[in-house]
């Protein structure tokens, strides 16, 4: 067999057909021969050359979307913003990038893909704790922030986001109301008041709408 000069663009090839079926069919639905017949000549073996299995293919997908729409990138040399604003920011960005979350919910349910679901965590524990701590170091630098508990909230809130996934923790809409509350509230409490009151209603006017689609 001949080697690949150039696996990047296999990668790519390979990720850029999962995400337009998964987005389509549900990642549920599709298969890996779906896949490879949306490859245009490429064999299931190469296929398998680059991803031991689909569940690889969309650990792959979700480390992707983040590193493409990657909020922090954005604020960190922003000098017009404060630690607390560039947080805020960051989290508005985050929310608005609604191609990445729908490919986070096609991972769903995550209990039936425990492998996904550590995936996920460990991702989020080496990319996007440091990239929190970083901007809650700088906050309280600046004074914006006046927390004890930069490191212990840096880990905390990535694993908040799994928390408000209904699929892993079934909610109501009312109950998704008082989770984004509940979170607010507690952030305040712990000298991170990341949501005010406008982006709390906004954050809950999203997830309804969210709700309501599926």
């Amino acid at each position: 067999m001949a080697r690949n000069k150039y696996p990047e663009q296999t990668i790519e090839k390979i990720l850029n057909v999962a995400q337009k079926l998964f987005l389509e069919k549900g990642f549920d639905q599709t298969t890996i021969q779906d896949i490879v017949d949306g490859l245009e000549g490429m064999t299931r073996g190469a296929v398998y050359h680059h991803f031991k299995s689909k569940d690889e293919i969309m650990e792959a997908l979700i480390n992707r979307m983040f590193l493409e729409h990657n909020p922090f990138d954005e604020l960190r040399n922003r000098s017009d913003l404060n630690g607390l604003q560039k947080l805020k920011l960051a989290v508005t960005l985050n929310q608005s990038n609604q191609e990445g979350i729908r490919i986070s919910e096609q991972a769903l349910p995550l209990l039936q893909n425990p492998r996904i679901l550590a995936g996920m965590i460990e991702s989020n524990r080496r990319n996007l704790s440091p990239l929190w701590l970083e901007l809650m170091q700088e906050g309280i630098a600046d004074g914006s922030i006046q927390t004890a508990y930069a490191k212990e909230l840096s880990e905390l809130l990535p694993l908040l986001e799994i928390w408000l996934m209904p699929t892993v923790y079934p909610a109501s809409p009312e109950e998704m109301i008082h989770k984004f509350i509940f979170i607010s509230d507690m952030l305040t409490k712990m000298g991170l008041p990341l949501f005010d009151e406008e982006m709390v209603s906004s954050t809950i006017q999203q997830q309804l709408h969210r709700l309501a689609e599926k």
